[in-house]
């Protein structure tokens, strides 16, 4: 049998339009993409068509595609999470040898890719579980990559990743090493949580826009062309812009065809779930994904607007053409106020999880990583990359110079807002939520005291005293006939 030596720089499975993406765009770079897919008949398929012309190579089988690859063999998976990740990860191993890296590149779940480094490092493989964000386009033209695990692993990726990866205007490269086990997918769920949000303040700006100030699908498209140009432009308001632009077979806005009820593919449930579990308020992205929820009681709704009356949505106000500008210009405010409290709660669950789970955190790198190539890039991530970069310890982006500044010009418009939005009967979920977040987190003073007082008095669980040190606790025999004893101490 004739001897061939490995020509494969990395291996990729998973031939769906991601994946084809990214070996098309790795092989622009100069390497050398082996591909295999479960059914067969794509590969082949895969390079009689996309990849025709290319370096390309196909594998019929697992044991083909380690064959072809270069050691250390670099096997990258753009497959399902869950079970479908474990199950090749059990397929792969077996061929490899020490020092041979596997790359989950899908949205795992961070847990979960905690216990695969641990599983196969015991085995003397390195395991990679990276974030890739972008879609389709950020695939082909270069994503966000988030990339953590075995630190062992990450010189012999970087350059690849670092390569095929989107790039900043001085070209630095979105894509850095995140940190240890599960990291780089935890930077990618809180990516996709703050993506949620994001959208969701889009839409609700749409919503009091189009139903509050009766906007055409024109202005609509006019007034987020124009917020582009400012301190909110970024992907989604471009494509927003763009998708109010286009039409139906019919001549009339598509926009308006599609009905009303959103999807989610999970990984924003995971970010909310991990708050809790963490004690650290991502409000904002919780009510995006209760958001979602709603939109999918369709029939419910409709049946509700039958039976359960409130004001009209119109604005009275909104038929004076200088009030009507000035009410744009509030939404807008209180759109981007809100996009600051929702980047200030990610990064707040980030930094709650380094100190939990142990990881070490580039907190403006996070932000590099996100200013390109993947679905939350804006303008306004450059901002956040420069205050981490002033203070790298900084405990909360409201306290920078900048964002507490920008917050003081947006305050009164956003506060309006939202209040319109409650008068008017129009939904405004995450704009309320927002600023219920920005008056408590800036309240020195909560109500809390009695709530810790019925805690006490219905179940013995203890407060504390303002008149004495944190972490003395007292319990309070309430009612005169009930006992001294008290519960175990509280957690917040």
């Amino acid at each position: 049998m004739q001897n061939t030596t490995p020509q494969g720089d990395i291996g990729l499975i998973g031939l769906a339009v991601m994946g084809q993406n990214l070996v098309l765009n790795m092989n622009d770079h100069g390497y050398t993409v082996v591909v295999y897919n479960r059914t067969t008949s794509k590969v082949d398929d895969f390079l009689a068509n996309e990849a025709k012309g290319t370096k390309v190579q196909g594998a019929h089988s697992i044991e083909e595609l380690v064959a072809k690859l270069k050691r250390p063999r670099r096997i990258m998976m753009l497959v399902k999470a869950g079970k479908p990740v474990d199950d090749f990860i059990a397929q792969i191993t077996p061929h490899l040898e020490p020092g041979d890296i596997i790359i989950d590149g899908g949205n795992s779940l961070f847990d979960d890719t905690n216990r695969r480094q641990r599983e196969l490092e015991a085995k003397g493989l390195l395991f990679i579980g990276t974030g890739v964000s972008g879609g389709e386009e950020g695939a082909r033209r270069g994503p966000s990559i988030m990339p953590g695990g075995s630190p062992a692993a990450w010189p012999h990726v970087k350059e690849i990743f670092q390569s095929i990866s989107a790039k900043v205007e001085d070209g630095s490269p979105c894509c850095d090493w995140v940190g240890e086990e599960g990291a780089g997918h935890y930077v990618k769920m809180v990516h996709n949580g703050i993506e949620y949000g994001d959208m969701q303040l889009i839409c609700e700006a749409y919503n009091i826009l189009k139903n509050g100030l009766g906007m055409t699908e024109q202005e609509l498209h006019d007034t987020f062309a124009e917020w582009n140009k400012g301190e909110l432009d970024s992907y989604l308001i471009e494509i927003t812009r763009d998708i109010f632009a286009k039409k139906d077979a019919d001549g009339s806005p598509l926009v308006n065809k599609i009905l009303d009820t959103a999807g989610q593919k999970g990984t924003g449930k995971w970010t909310v779930i991990n708050s809790l579990d963490l004690g650290t308020p991502i409000t904002l992205m919780a009510e995006a994904v209760y958001a979602r929820c709603v939109s999918a009681m369709k029939d419910d709704r409709v049946r509700a607007a039958r039976k359960l009356k409130g004001p009209k949505p119109a604005i009275p106000t909104a038929r004076n053409a200088k009030k009507r500008a000035a009410l744009v210009q509030e939404v807008r405010d209180a759109l981007y106020a809100s996009k600051i409290i929702s980047y200030a709660q990610g990064y707040m669950l980030m930094q709650a999880a380094a100190k939990e789970y142990g990881w070490k955190l580039n907190w403006g790198g996070i932000a590099l990583m996100w200013r390109g190539g993947c679905i939350i890039r804006s303008r306004f991530l450059g901002k956040i990359k420069e205050a981490f970069d002033k203070k790298p310890k900084l405990a909360n982006l409201l306290f920078d110079d900048y964002f507490k500044g920008e917050i003081k010009k947006s305050q009164k418009g956003w506060r309006n807002i939202v209040a319109i939005a409650a008068k008017r009967g129009i939904p405004a979920p995450a704009f309320s939520t927002a600023l219920a977040f920005f008056d408590s987190f800036r309240s020195a003073v909560l109500p809390a005291n009695l709530l810790q007082a019925q805690r006490d008095f219905f179940g013995a669980h203890t407060y504390e005293r303002v008149d004495k040190p944190r972490g003395e606790f007292f319990h309070t025999n309430w009612t005169g006939h009930g006992g001294n004893t008290s519960s175990t101490t509280y957690s917040v």
